[in-house]
């Protein structure tokens, strides 16, 4: 890191190793970033804190000098007069509303929501990662769209995938943390709906962000009898990961909503042929990837049983889904896009002297 103080903080709650995909986003672009962007840790506990995690939270963002970006994962459930005392101008680092996560309650859907659209509106300017939610975002927390920018997660340049050794089954990846949102329950009924055949299944992703749900996803696998034929793997670290990605045939993403979808998009670039969801259309378009509806594992066998039957399909799927990678943004840039935002931003007043 550079010597001098940081142009701006990015403020991110609980363990900056974490193994989500918006963890990764935070520790790349503060690498990618240089020094100009420093990290601010705030306490865990996000998005359901306990009230001295709130309190520890707003502490360590009154002692920030400067332009701070918040994470949404914190951002979201902070009171918004909190937000709007902090001395310098605040930018909001939106990957999804939370409001929107899969499986909420109502009123807990509702509230989330409400909370975020406030801390959003206390903020001088708002980073999403995506377009899809940059508009999402404007219209769902009336928002001026002039203030809400782009910077789509980086794709780091890596070799295409070996898949599986001559003869030996072929193996459907998934990565994301186990989930309801993410549809790892279609998939296995998906995978149930194959049948007989050589494939494999592993499913990459932390067990401890909704135990519930993992334990789900355990029992639905030995209600469907696929023990022998898919295992969910828990959170790997990245050298781990990166093998994964180099014995892997096809790769899924069932996601029921996305912000983005930065597997896909990794996985596209190591040229495995991408089956997903609409949800995941603009990390992984039509033409680069095979794409379903969400919540539709007839659709979702269907065009896992194409990939496998036909190794000529998967060959040009491969293809395209690399030459779409390889037009992708690296980290630089989203750096880059973050920064440009921290000098619109560094001038402007505080919420607080703004109202």
């Amino acid at each position: 890191m550079s010597a001098r103080a940081p142009a701006a903080w990015l403020a991110v709650p609980g363990a900056l190793d974490a193994p989500t995909g918006g963890y990764a986003y935070a520790r790349r672009v503060l690498r990618a970033a240089g020094g100009l962007l420093g990290h601010l840790p705030l306490p865990g506990g996000f998005p359901d804190p306990s009230p001295a995690q709130i309190e520890g939270a707003l502490k360590a963002l009154s002692l920030a000098r400067g332009p701070v970006a918040i994470d949404g994962l914190a951002l979201g459930v902070l009171p918004a007069e909190g937000v709007a005392a902090l001395a310098g101008p605040v930018i909001g680092l939106l990957h999804h509303p939370l409001g929107l996560e899969t499986g909420l309650e109502p009123a807990r859907a509702r509230a989330l929501l409400q909370s975020e659209g406030a801390a959003l509106r206390a903020c001088a300017a708002v980073v999403t990662t995506s377009a899809a939610t940059a508009r999402a975002a404007a219209e769902l927390f009336a928002l001026d769209p002039a203030r809400v920018h782009v910077a789509p997660p980086g794709l780091a340049r890596a070799a295409p995938a070996r898949g599986a050794e001559p003869g030996a089954p072929r193996l459907i990846l998934g990565v994301g943390a186990l989930t309801p949102r993410k549809g790892w329950d279609v998939l296995l009924r998906a995978l149930a709906a194959l049948g007989p055949g050589a494939w494999r299944c592993a499913i990459v992703g932390a067990h401890d962000r909704d135990p519930a749900e993992a334990a789900r996803l355990r029992a639905l696998i030995a209600q469907l009898g696929l023990e022998e034929r898919a295992t969910l793997t828990g959170a790997l670290d990245a050298p781990a990961l990166e093998r994964m990605f180099a014995r892997a045939d096809i790769f899924c993403l069932p996601s029921r909503y996305e912000g983005y979808g930065m597997a896909a998009a990794e996985a596209m670039m190591r040229a495995l042929p991408v089956v997903a969801t609409h949800a995941v259309r603009e990390a992984a378009p039509p033409g680069a990837a095979l794409l379903v509806p969400p919540d539709d594992p007839e659709a979702l066998a269907d065009a896992l049983a194409l990939l496998l039957s036909r190794p000529e399909a998967r060959r040009r799927l491969a293809q395209a889904a690399r030459a779409h990678a390889m037009t992708l943004p690296d980290w630089d840039e989203t750096a880059r896009r973050i920064l440009r935002v921290v000098r619109d931003v560094r001038g402007a007043p505080s919420a607080a002297a703004r109202a």
